[in-house]
């Protein structure tokens, strides 16, 4: 073969029909003069693995099967195995995860052969081409989340909709998921232009002139220039996605986190409520549950308005929270910094071996604010089952091995301790919130909690004094007055280890 590329000694995984179009198009690409051969030169399929004892010991397009997926380990040290290929497309999410651990072990890049409909459907025609890396997802062990679309179509079709933050990871993933379901208009709202040009440029691209689009630069902490929007474009439904979310950077400047969350939430929150918009739902986070840090602590303040909102009678707009935990892939997310430091040759930072999170992806979490903004009456904290946490030490292991390469061996993990205001486990359920069951059986609403308005009222102007003070210790003191849950990450964090 002409060229340079050095061919990798291959294990694949599953003797089917994937395996078989693989091979063929392996050998085929070979004695192309096109650009196919240099697929195929990554490629040299040694061995198949397969469950099958009727597969044992035949040979597959001139590949031999040579045992299961539990021998994987010591098939790949047999034959000198440098890379592995999945080749289940239809592999349920569990047994999924098991072939991932036990390719783990072996230490090897692993990659993943797509659905045959996906590859014809797409406009690579190529199988070699679109063998891919494991999705980082996948690691999770569990199925997605389904929703049900048809709810949400019926919510947002011909509705005007308001994202605030509209640039943003979940933002901009909103503005995306909505524009499917011909909404009558998208306005979004952000006050940093980069990411709301990025996702304006994306969504032309995308439809042209069949969506009707608005894009506005435009901070949630101004009032005037909030309630300036609202009468111009009068929207039905508002996404209210605006916030500083990361917990050091809060940490240092706690009197931001109460403008820009609290503030600006009580801005766009009562703006809706006198503009009579139909439906206002808020993002909101796992930090609020018990928070330790600042960041938590103001998204804990923006639940209690939309909940105090709630309760005023006789109003037409429906309040609701969603809350979930962290979010695969979104901006200051540890999966992205992972693999910069992994593909930098840097060691991959941790900040304590005991620390756990629970993840979903992008899209899950949009969905669920879709489905529970369509099935909300008001007042409710909507809360997703989102399996089991993850130790996120592990996450950067099992993230290391699919470069191919060995955790503390080839990649340093370091661990750096926990930043300020950092738990050791997240929650999503305070004591005092019960679970209700919904339609989807993964989406529950945590029990309604009784705002008293007029100390609520008072705690919260005393708040915002408190932050136009720019006092970090004066802001902290007000929060906790305004959280009685808020408590220090010292002692949480004891708490934790100690079991309790």
């Amino acid at each position: 073969m002409e060229n340079n590329v050095h061919s990798l000694r291959t294990m694949i995984i599953g003797g089917g029909v994937a395996a078989k179009i693989l091979l063929t198009e392996i050998q085929n690409a070979r004695q192309s003069p096109y650009e196919g051969d240099k697929y195929a030169a990554q490629f040299e399929p040694v061995c198949i693995v397969d469950n099958d004892p009727k597969k044992q010991n035949i040979e597959i397009m001139g590949v031999k099967v040579v045992g299961t997926a539990s021998d994987i380990p010591q098939i790949a040290r047999r034959y000198q195995i440098e890379q592995i290929i999945l080749a289940i497309p239809s592999l349920k999410e569990d047994n999924r995860k098991l072939l991932i651990d036990l390719c783990n072990e072996t230490n090897l890049p692993l990659k993943i052969v797509p659905f045959i409909g996906t590859l014809l459907l797409g406009k690579n025609t190529s199988l070699i081409g679109q063998v891919r890396e494991i999705k980082t997802e996948e690691l999770l062990g569990r199925e997605p989340v389904k929703f049900n679309n048809q709810d949400i179509r019926d919510f947002i079709h011909d509705k005007v909709c308001m994202v605030t933050g509209g640039g943003g990871s979940i933002g901009s993933e909103l503005v995306r998921q909505i524009a499917k379901y011909n909404p009558k208009q998208i306005v979004i709202v952000d006050i940093y232009e980069n990411n709301a040009y990025d996702i304006q440029q994306e969504l032309i691209m995308e439809y042209g002139d069949g969506l009707n689009l608005v894009t506005l630069i435009a901070s949630v902490r101004d009032y005037y220039r909030m309630n300036q929007i609202f009468e111009s474009y009068k929207p039905d439904v508002v996404f209210h996605a605006a916030a500083h979310k990361h917990v050091p950077l809060m940490e240092t400047s706690p009197m931001e986190a109460i403008k820009n969350n609290v503030i600006g939430t009580f801005n766009v929150a009562t703006l809706a409520q006198y503009h009579k918009v139909r439906k206002f739902v808020m993002i909101s986070t796992d930090k609020a549950v018990n928070p330790t840090n600042a960041m938590g602590a103001s998204k804990r303040c923006c639940e209690m308005i939309v909940q105090y909102l709630a309760q005023q009678h006789g109003e037409c707009t429906e309040f609701v929270a969603t809350r979930f935990g962290n979010v695969l892939g979104s901006n200051g997310s540890v999966i992205p910094i992972f693999k910069k430091q992994i593909e930098q040759g840097k060691p991959v930072t941790v900040t304590h071996p005991d620390i756990i999170r629970y993840f979903m992806t992008i899209p899950e979490a949009v969905s669920l604010v879709l489905e529970a903004a369509a099935m909300a009456k008001g007042g409710e904290i909507f809360v997703l089952d989102m399996g089991k946490p993850v130790r996120i030490v592990t996450l950067a292991e099992n993230l290391i091995r699919m470069y191919g390469k060995e955790p503390y061996v080839d990649v340093e993990i370091k661990f750096t301790g926990l930043r300020p205001g950092e738990k050791l486990m997240e929650e999503l359920l305070m004591k005092e919130e019960g679970l209700e069951r919904t339609s989807n059986k993964l989406i529950y609403i945590g029990k309604q909690i009784e705002i008293d308005s007029e100390s609520f009222v008072k705690a919260l102007r005393e708040l915002r004094d408190a932050a136009k003070k720019n006092d970090d210790a004066i802001a902290i003191a007000a929060l906790h007055k305004m959280v009685p849950t808020f408590t220090t990450p010292e002692e949480f964090n004891r708490l934790a280890l100690s079991g309790v």
